[in-house]
């Protein structure tokens, strides 16, 4: 068992904790916020075939012309080519007919009794097959992140399926007797603050909860819901039972179940009583402290490495300077609210280990070693809103 390690090798560990999962084929739907395994190529060119760019009429040689039919975008093309002097109706993204030289948009058009006439330019307003993107043509490659407008691309392009790195799942369980989990907290009881923000965190390092459930503190509740996930999710966060007290029930039940414990314990302020662990079936368990600051803190040593390994994502570095004067801890590394600006990070206050109001503040958390004595320290994204 390795106990109280530091920071930095505490989320060294966890990272080599984790592989990143298999690449699947899915959907397009399910493929939103994953990374893509594979370049995407365009499987049809675009435009499919040449097009209208314009309403108007699709023209050959010198005018004026004689219009000689219509046709509507999603119709066929022209039953036959133009000749010198004729002209088809056409509407915006339909087939332009063999031999069409230009589109004379309407605009320029000057039209009556099946004839029109107008200036234009040789090449005009036609848009020609894989002019904007050539069939075969990478236009994503691996790594990049699957967007509302790549899914949209991808589906232009001919896809219905895309390979991914998938995201991980992850089932969130929080303890204790002491939890309640909407309206007023009465005497002796707490608001539950952590699994509201877990699964924003979790999708931002690139996971997907699953679910959020409760659990009454106890040693066999927390076995059978750890038992009950067997193959289905990737990481089991347990919030509330990461520590040495007589409620804090995990390390027994993760030794009983045969787990090997990675990590137990982080030099860290606020957060110290962290966990992770591997069962026997490979599902990763995440064990953070029952107070919120204190659960954020752990959840981006141990839980956001794991899930960014397991996704495929590259976890962004950050330095900067920290203004002011910044208390530091004997032995440990202090994880500190702070806002950005020009002159570096600011220090925002009120980051006791129960309350969030600090963090909520913050733009992201400086590590402050504990031999901290002025120097560039590294920044921790806190997750945006949105």
């Amino acid at each position: 068992m390795v106990e109280a390690i530091s920071w930095g090798s505490a989320r060294t560990l966890a990272a080599g904790a984790a592989c990143p999962l298999k690449p699947s084929s899915v959907p397009l739907r399910e493929a939103l916020g994953c990374r893509l395994a594979a370049s995407l190529c365009a499987l049809v060119p675009v435009p499919g075939v040449d097009v209208s760019a314009m309403d108007g009429y699709a023209v050959a040689g010198p005018g004026p012309w004689r219009v000689v039919g219509r046709v509507l975008a999603g119709g066929v093309a022209h039953g036959r080519a133009l000749r010198a002097g004729e002209a088809v109706e056409i509407a915006t993204g339909a087939p332009v007919p063999e031999g069409c030289e230009a589109v004379l948009p309407y605009e320029r058009a000057e039209a009556g009794e099946g004839r029109v006439s107008g200036g234009f330019e040789r090449g005009r307003h036609v848009r020609r097959r894989g002019e904007d993107i050539p069939e075969g043509t990478v236009v994503l490659g691996a790594g990049a992140v699957v967007t509302p407008v790549a899914l949209g691309l991808a589906a232009a392009l001919g896809h219905d399926t895309l390979l991914v790195r998938p995201r991980p799942k992850v089932l969130v369980l929080v303890t204790g007797d002491e939890v309640v989990h909407e309206g007023l907290p009465g005497a002796g009881r707490v608001r539950d603050a952590i699994g509201p923000f877990l699964p924003g965190l979790v999708e931002w390092a690139g996971g997907r909860v699953t679910e959020v459930g409760g659990l009454p503190d106890g040693a066999e509740a927390l076995r059978t819901a750890l038992n009950a996930g067997v193959g289905a999710p990737d990481v089991v966060v347990v919030c509330g039972a990461s520590s040495r007290g007589p409620a804090d029930h995990l390390r027994s039940v993760l030794g009983d179940l045969g787990a090997e414990v990675i990590v137990d314990g982080v030099a860290v302020r606020p957060g110290h009583p962290q966990l992770l662990a591997r069962l026997p079936d490979g599902r990763l368990v995440v064990g953070l402290p029952g107070n919120p600051f204190a659960a954020l803190s752990a959840a981006l040593t141990l839980l956001a490495p794991v899930l960014r390994e397991l996704a495929g994502t590259p976890a962004p570095r950050e330095t900067s300077a920290l203004v002011g004067p910044v208390r530091t801890h004997a032995s440990d590394t202090r994880l500190v609210p702070v806002r950005r600006s020009a002159r570096g990070a600011v220090q925002v206050g009120h980051d006791r280990p129960g309350s969030l109001w600090g963090a909520a503040l913050a733009d992201a958390l400086a590590v402050v070693p504990p031999d901290w004595s002025g120097e560039q320290i590294e920044l921790i994204e806190l997750p945006p809103g949105g």
